[in-house]
């Protein structure tokens, strides 16, 4: 089976949230609410500054711990590409998965259950990118199955150098950034 995961160029990426807007749309997320985000890191000491722009989400761990930590199997993974996903209708909003998740990816959504991103399932199981990717006007975002090594993540994974946020954390984090 396919295991999705996501590149994100940092050096194309512009912080026009596109991304964000879309995913809203796309999935009905409620005002005052995301599932992605955009975030501004400068670091150095001036005047040797070096900022990035870097668009977050949930990572779709492969060692993911807000599944784990779920009492009612809510948080769950699901096929195909492993995504992690929660299940509103048994989700009890109890906040495990949330303390668990060390992106800080996750939000009550008003209803009571707890949502965040899903790479688009409804969209990625059929072929087609997550909102996200298919919006982004500086096509800074790449999707695609990590197991084939002729897909575009792969590809670009093998040619640029890259990271993930928190590997420390042991989650074995599918979202990458190129630098």
């Amino acid at each position: 089976m396919a295991r999705f995961g996501m590149v994100i160029d940092t050096r194309k990426c512009v912080g026009c949230m596109d991304c964000v807007v879309a995913c809203q749309t796309e999935n009905d997320v409620p005002t005052g609410y995301c599932r992605d985000w955009i975030v501004t890191d400068v670091r150095g000491n001036f005047p040797n500054l070096r900022m990035e722009i870097r668009s977050e989400r949930c990572n779709h761990c492969d060692n993911p711990p807000c599944v784990s930590s779920c009492p009612t199997g809510a948080s769950h993974v699901a096929e195909p590409g492993r995504v992690v996903m929660v299940t509103a209708n048994r989700c009890i909003g109890c906040k495990a998965c949330i303390s668990s998740c060390p992106y800080d990816a996750r939000y009550v959504h008003p209803k009571g259950y707890v949502d965040k991103c899903t790479f688009c399932h409804h969209r990625s199981k059929n072929g087609q990118d997550p909102a996200c990717v298919a919006v982004c006007p500086t096509h800074c975002m790449s999707f695609g199955d990590l197991d084939d090594p002729a897909s575009p993540v792969s590809e670009l994974l093998r040619q640029r150098q890259h990271r993930a946020l928190l590997p420390e954390a042991g989650t074995r984090p599918r979202v990458f950034y190129l630098s």
